[in-house]
């Protein structure tokens, strides 16, 4: 027996439910898309203690904490949205992710300042995975560090503040560009690279 028995609800009135209802098409999607991360990357040897954040933590940068070479690491999981993929050529692809808190909430910036904002902290978690399913509909994704993201450009922040905030839309495109890359042990040796040399710093 399993949720679907349970509820008594089958595979085409579960299409049907998805098929009409867009929003919880999307919410689904996105746990969907992060199930298959988890199972295509993260079961990986050399990735330990992984665990899953509740999605009411704002105390947890990212979706995902696991241990690597000994080294925590937070990955936050976004997606392509939907309506910015164009096909340029055959198995071409260009489009974005919307990269921010689900809503304005308050943070203290590298600096000590404080900020109410959706934007991402630069820093405030390690890796980004962005679920590129919609690139000629195969589960792939694209991975980069947090560090070599785009910052924001908004006008209604200073020079100083946009320094420290991620960009609310990043573009993507497949065949992948830099910063991306289309598996994560490249990245996350650097990522562990760098915080062994700020680590043994004097």
């Amino acid at each position: 027996m399993g949720t679907l028995d349970d509820w008594k609800l089958t595979k085409a009135e579960l299409n049907e439910i998805l098929t009409t209802r867009p929003s919880a098409r999307g919410y689904l999607f996105g746990f969907v898309a992060e199930y298959k991360l988890s199972k295509m990357f993260f079961t990986d040897r050399r990735i330990q203690s992984l665990r899953r954040y509740d999605d009411h933590d704002r105390t947890r940068p990212g979706d995902f904490g696991f241990i690597y070479r000994g080294m925590p690491i937070n990955v936050s999981v976004k997606s392509l949205q939907t309506a910015s993929v164009k096909v340029a050529a055959a198995n071409t692809y260009s489009g974005s992710c919307q990269c921010d808190a689900s809503d304005k909430r308050e943070i203290t910036l590298p600096n000590g300042d404080t900020l109410a904002t959706t934007n991402l902290v630069v820093g405030g978690f390690d890796l980004l995975a962005v679920n590129i399913f919609h690139f000629g509909t195969e589960w792939r994704f694209a991975f980069a560090r947090n560090s070599e993201l785009p910052r924001s450009r908004a006008k209604k922040y200073t020079d100083v503040e946009r320094s420290y905030l991620l960009a609310t839309s990043i573009p993507l495109t497949w065949p992948l560009s830099a910063p991306f890359r289309d598996e994560p042990f490249t990245l996350l040796d650097e990522i562990v690279a760098h915080r062994s040399i700020v680590t043994v710093r004097p």
